[in-house]
């Protein structure tokens, strides 16, 4: 029987336009590899994290992407999150993409929730929908993160209809509200 460590993925490094993703099917089954940019380009589903992180007050992190984001750049997200590397497991790229994003290391893994396809003519991903609470203090990358704060969930509500958010976190939070009931 191998041991715990021989079980875990290695560390990834974030990724680039150049990185391979797995390109999955309308039941979330690789298919194939892409290069980021062509599976963005080509419109090539592939698969995405979702984390919504929470603070030890149960306030949610809000962010501006930075600029330079190869998607959706300069729109507000009420998650972490990001692509899938080939090979690599949702719950391994949520902690990477949750860590990444909220510049802290340590955090505990992010619970799962639910899955669905974001489709549109534009874009079409598996989504993996995920919940962390981060009690550390964040210093995200100024390469992913252009501003950031805390909400609650009352003044995030206010802020959906006052600022421009990423299409496919409005879907994601739209369908966690559901979920939850």
């Amino acid at each position: 029987m191998p041991d715990q460590q021989s079980r875990q993925e290695p560390p990834r490094q974030p990724l680039s336009a150049d990185e391979l993703l797995d390109i999955v099917d309308e039941r979330d089954q690789v298919v194939g590899q892409a290069r980021r940019a062509d599976a963005m380009a080509r419109r090539l589903r592939h698969r995405t994290v979702f984390v919504l992180a929470r603070d030890g007050a149960g306030r949610i992190f809000v962010h501006r992407r930075a600029a330079e984001k190869l998607v959706f750049p300069s729109l507000y997200d009420m998650f972490v999150g990001g692509v899938v590397g080939a090979g690599e497991s949702y719950d391994t790229a949520a902690l990477r993409e949750a860590e990444e994003e909220l510049g802290v290391s340590g955090l505990p893994a992010p619970t799962p929730l639910f899955s669905f396809l974001y489709d549109t003519p534009e874009h079409t991903w598996w989504s993996r929908i995920y919940e962390v609470r981060c009690e550390l203090p964040v210093a995200p990358q100024a390469e992913e993160v252009a501003w950031h704060a805390f909400l609650s969930e009352e003044e995030l509500a206010r802020r959906l209809d006052e600022w421009e958010w990423v299409p496919d976190g409005v879907e994601a939070y739209r369908r966690l509200r559901e979920w939850r009931g």
